[in-house]
């Protein structure tokens, strides 16, 4: 089934309008910002409009969550950032938040209510496992069928939420060849890019963290590496280049996958 070209409610318009939307689907700086996550971006919203969730996006009022500030040890710029999306949210009296970085979930969930946030977050891989298993979400397993997936954890949602069977159980729908790493869920091994690292250069050592990680995956014999975090895939993908692979073992988003299953 094909939709066509969806157009993203966005809260003020829906303000200005006197509606409401039920989710405030929160993009976050790098389904705003990298080439290669906006594609991400865009595959839920696909899913979104195509399950007819109620929901909008910020738009340009949608700024940093103040994550990577905090993580670099600058509080005063994190506080700040952080009240102002808490004011904005009061504003438009947003009570559900879905994101699709574990960055943004995770201090939105465990740190914002710390300064007054009072909202509902929700990762978007728990959103679409309860859409599945409330049976709105119906995945065309024969796509993917044969194709054998690894899934790399990403630390905020596995180790820092506990987040390990939502995304397992989507891709056990998409394909029943899910392989898993030898170091998964509780004792998977960071991408290398958390705590901020994203933005500095490599330390000394033996080998960087993202090799490590990416060796792993290969491992299983996978033909595509599913992730669910923008830093995730920047390092995996850096890792299938770094061992010359990009052109045969795939690195796509949870939320691509169930597009190309749904054929949408």
């Amino acid at each position: 089934m094909q939709t066509k070209k969806i157009k993203v409610p966005v809260m003020a318009d829906l303000h200005n309008r006197g509606e409401k939307a039920e989710y405030l689907y929160w993009v976050g700086c790098a389904g705003a910002f990298d080439d290669r996550y906006k594609k991400v971006a865009a595959a839920f919203a696909k899913i979104l409009t195509f399950l007819d969730v109620s929901y909008a996006v910020l738009g340009k009022e949608e700024t940093c969550t103040g994550d990577p500030a905090r993580r670099a040890g600058n509080e005063m710029v994190y506080q700040m950032q952080a009240m102002q999306n808490i004011e904005t949210f009061k504003t438009y009296d947003i009570k559900k938040v879905i994101t699709i970085c574990p960055h943004c979930y995770n201090i939105f969930k465990n740190e914002y209510p710390d300064l007054g946030a009072d909202f509902e977050v929700i990762s978007y891989v728990s959103f679409l496992a309860d859409m599945m298993r409330s049976g709105q979400l119906k995945i065309d397993d024969s796509v993917l069928h044969d194709t054998i997936i690894t899934y790399h954890d990403p630390c905020y949602l596995g180790r820092g939420n506990n987040i390990y069977e939502d995304p397992r159980s989507l891709l056990r729908k998409i394909s029943p060849v899910l392989k898993e790493m030898k170091r998964n869920k509780s004792h998977a091994l960071c991408c290398g890019a958390g705590g901020a690292q994203m933005f500095k250069e490599a330390e000394k050592g033996n080998k960087e963290i993202f090799i490590e990680r990416t060796e792993e995956a290969l491992k299983t014999g996978a033909e595509i590496i599913a992730t669910a975090c923008p830093f995730c895939m920047t390092m995996i993908t850096d890792g299938l280049k770094y061992k010359n692979r990009e052109e045969e073992i795939k690195n796509l988003d949870i939320a691509e996958l169930i597009v190309k299953a749904l054929k949408i």
